[in-house]
Formats: C-alpha cells, sequence, structure tokens
C-alpha cells in the first residue's frame, strides 16, 4: 500500500472532529468528504497497482 489518499484521510478526520466539538455541520461534511476521497485515492491506487502486476505476470509467461 502507499501513502496516496492518507493526507487526506489524517486531514479529514481532523476536520470532521473539529466539526464535532464545535458544532459545525459543514467542517464536519467536508472532512467526511476529505476521507471519502482520500480512501478512493487508496483504493484507485492498490487497483493500479494490482494491473500493473497482473500485466508483468502476464508478459512474463508468455515470453517463457
Amino acid at each position: 500500500m502507499t501513502d496516496k489518499g492518507y493526507t487526506d484521510k489524517i486531514k479529514g478526520k481532523t476536520k470532521e472532529t473539529i466539526g464535532n466539538l464545535r458544532g459545525d455541520d459543514k467542517q464536519k461534511a467536508e472532512g467526511i468528504l476529505d476521507q471519502a476521497i482520500g480512501k478512493t485515492k487508496e483504493v484507485t491506487s492498490d487497483i493500479k497497482e494490482k494491473a500493473e502486476d497482473f500485466i508483468d505476470e502476464t508478459k512474463d509467461k508468455l515470453n517463457k
């Protein structure tokens, strides 16, 4: 796993927590959105890595 999306998730969790403490629904919602963006980046990165590995393995098998 890479760190893509990790900072967005941390930033989002921080915003959500501050929003909860202040009673600021907008900030809380922004935090939840940032966390979702971070998770999406992580999943996308993982899928890309797995696809690249699959392609490399397939090329290796075809070249044997």
